[in-house]
């Protein structure tokens, strides 16, 4: 079955349509100089697509919100989250398929660009059983896939303009249909602009734009001209789900508007010159009004003061004592039945509640009962295994440093941390890039990347190549080290390995 979104009407009052389906599989650029009416025309086709398909709104300005009250958008403010938590907020968008909007206003340009970058990475890195059809517009695309280098760092720069090329350039294969907007072609990476094979092109003044909008439209060049007679909401069409000759259509209503409307024209206030003087130029309020910043928590010793400080809580319950060979026993039992859900082939990357729904019929199978660990014990089990910890070594007075300090990283982090941390107290190699990934249950080398960069801005570890580029990972105060490894290797070191068996 085809799927015709109405766009609007021709200049001929025939009706403009798009052809869903040719659009995920094609892509779409949108460019017009500001006050052309791109954003009116990204909500029109949000609004008619919005009952056939996901969508993901990267949105500078805030712009788009409003679609959540009359489309059940759900708005992510990207302000109050981490680039790690907005990653993760990518994965779990395409896992549950809700549509959403990424409301990046706030933001200076840097870490919009960053945040972006980790909520489309988030999509973009998700396993192959979840992708599914799904459209992801770009409004101010320059912004995030700049033609040249700006004001931000080039480590931020570099971090959008990959996420952008994925999403333009392999984004197809895995579902998501990119559509970009921008205000200045010329300003735009024409790596990330050359992807798309569908064009609506606005209202545009300076000739270089004009040139590559003619270029791109198959159009000659005396024929550019004609971008400067498109009135507000008028575009040129090309592309095979819109025409298969360039066509001039008008963009339709939209059942939904932007929070902020068009200033408007408005008489100035009638006020005494000197009145507003004394309002305007009247002293500024004193600093000591301004409320002072109060310098960062340190978070480990105040983990530390808390472990110490906790009572002693004793259950209520009568338990039937229980022999310390029976306890051994049990303890043995559970281990062995993790072992067994580990030693699937996919274990390794299935989510801890499908593990755990496994763990529990398997250790009811072994008749052990009440024995069976509550959900947040095999959390903590399955991240002692996956870094390759023992019990010996889990119980060692040593290591509760190490496991006090992983405690302030998300849980899905701190197995990591721990293979990290064991590799460096025996000093074994530093595990690889894809031993990282592993314990972490993704496929992604840039991910197991990002991981050990988090945990650096953390304080917990830190990073350095020697000359032949083998990594070396030192944890912070305890002056644990490991030895030089390489991150393009392709499994676990040897030992880590063995220890993870025996768990």
């Amino acid at each position: 079955m085809t799927v015709a979104i109405e766009m609007g009407q021709t200049t001929a009052g025939a009706p403009a349509a798009m052809d869903l389906e040719e659009l995920l599989a094609t892509r779409l650029l949108v460019q017009g100089n500001s006050g052309s009416g791109k954003s009116h025309l990204l909500r029109r086709l949000l609004e008619q697509s919005a009952p056939w398909v996901q969508q993901a709104i990267i949105d500078p300005e805030g712009d788009f919100v409003t679609l959540a009250e009359h489309f059940g958008h759900l708005v992510i403010e990207a302000e109050d989250h981490t680039e790690r938590g907005l990653q993760v907020a990518g994965e779990r968008a395409r896992l549950h398929r809700v549509s959403t909007v990424l409301n990046l206003e706030g933001l200076d340009a840097e870490n919009q660009m960053r945040r972006a970058a980790a909520f489309l990475g988030g999509m973009f890195d998700v396993d192959r059983d979840h992708w599914y059809p799904m459209l992801v517009v770009v409004d101010e695309a320059q912004l995030f896939a700049p033609a040249v280098a700006g004001e931000v760092s080039d480590e931020a720069r570099k971090l959008s303009l990959g996420a952008m090329t994925n999403l333009m350039c392999r984004g197809r294969k895995r579902g998501l249909a990119g559509i970009i907007a921008t205000q200045r072609l010329a300003k735009l990476a024409k790596n990330v602009a050359a992807e798309a094979s569908n064009f609506l092109m606005g209202r545009t003044f300076l000739d270089i734009d004009m040139a590559r909008a003619a270029d791109l439209l198959g159009m000659e060049r005396r024929q550019a001209e004609a971008f400067r007679d498109l009135e507000r909401g008028q575009f040129m069409a090309l592309g095979p789900a819109l025409s298969r000759r360039p066509l001039r259509l008008n963009i339709g209503p939209t059942a939904t508007s932007p929070r902020n409307s068009t200033p408007r024209l408005m008489p100035l206030p009638e006020a005494a010159l000197e009145d507003m003087r004394a309002v305007i130029l009247a002293a500024p309020p004193p600093d000591a009004s301004r409320p002072q910043r109060r310098p960062a928590p340190d978070l480990l010793e105040q983990l530390r003061a808390a472990k110490a400080a906790a009572p002693v809580i004793q259950p209520d319950v009568v338990e039937v004592p229980v022999s310390a060979e029976e306890l051994a026993e049990r303890r043995e039992r559970v281990d062995r039945t993790l072992r067994a859900v580990l030693a699937e082939p996919d274990a390794g990357f299935r989510a801890i509640g499908v593990l755990y729904q496994e763990f529990v019929v398997r250790c009811r199978i072994e008749g052990l009962g009440a024995a069976v660990p509550d959900l947040n014990e095999f959390r903590r089990m399955l991240t002692h295994a996956r870094a390759g910890l023992g019990a010996d070594i889990a119980e060692d007075d040593a290591w509760q440093d190490v496991s006090l300090r992983a405690s302030i990283l998300p849980d899905d982090m701190q197995g990591v941390f721990m293979m990290i941390a064991r590799a460096a107290k025996e000093g074994w190699p530093c595990p690889s890039d894809a031993a990282i990934a592993r314990a972490y249950g993704s496929h992604s080398l840039r991910r197991a990347q990002r991981l050990l960069g988090y945990m650096e801005e953390q304080g917990l570890i830190v990073v350095q190549l020697d000359g032949g580029g083998r990594r070396i990972v030192t944890l912070v105060e305890l002056a644990w080290a490991t030895a030089p490894g390489d991150p393009n290797g392709d499994d676990l070191p040897a030992e880590p390995a063995r220890s993870a068996a025996s768990a």
